[in-house]
């Protein structure tokens, strides 16, 4: 009888533990996960605004004080850059991995003179930068990223509706650019 009991106390924990896995891995079978929908959304490499609304599958920016841009990247070929600069009260960013999970994240207050300047690459990328950091990257930010493929979500806060332009033109000039070192 008792090990009737740790039998069925084994399965009802073994069955609920299924369930958690296949609840909580629904998304990527779907295609309606972070990663698949921000790649739908455009061309890699670039930033693009979210929409107060749209359609379902569409990512949107449901928060009225925020403004938010995505941008898919892949370093396989090499290092990505992500910069920003303007007049705004507030900005922060997100870097994911293609499994939604977040690889590294900022804000204003902890950048470089405000101003947003990172490179992401893969380990090996890092070690030939950091044998000879170029010029234009002695006050970048570099970010570890262990996968090829990821997004970025740059977001700004607009306090007020006189803001909303600066908010726009940020995020309109971020970038988001495969990493050449000038020679």
């Amino acid at each position: 009888m008792r090990s009737l009991l740790y039998a069925i106390a084994v399965g009802l924990v073994g069955a609920a533990l299924l369930h958690i896995v296949i609840i909580l891995s629904l998304p990527s079978f779907t295609g309606r996960d972070a990663y698949t929908r921000v790649q739908a959304f455009g061309e890699t490499n670039r930033f693009f605004p979210l929409a107060a609304g749209g359609e379902a599958l569409a990512p949107i920016n449901d928060d009225p004080a925020m403004k938010t841009a995505v941008c898919a990247f892949s370093v396989e070929t090499g290092p990505i850059r992500l910069f920003a600069e303007g007049e705004v009260p507030f900005w922060s960013l997100a870097v994911y991995d293609s499994a939604s999970n977040e690889v590294f994240s900022m804000n204003d207050r902890t950048s470089v003179n405000g101003a947003l300047d990172t490179l992401i690459a893969t380990p090996i990328q890092l070690i030939a930068i950091r044998k000879a950091v170029p010029a234009e990257l002695e006050q970048s930010i570099l970010v570890e990223m262990r996968g090829e493929e990821g997004y970025a979500v740059l977001r700004t806060f607009v306090p007020t509706q006189s803001r909303e332009e600066a908010a726009t033109t940020f995020l309109a000039d971020a970038g988001c650019e495969p990493f050449t070192a000038e020679q």
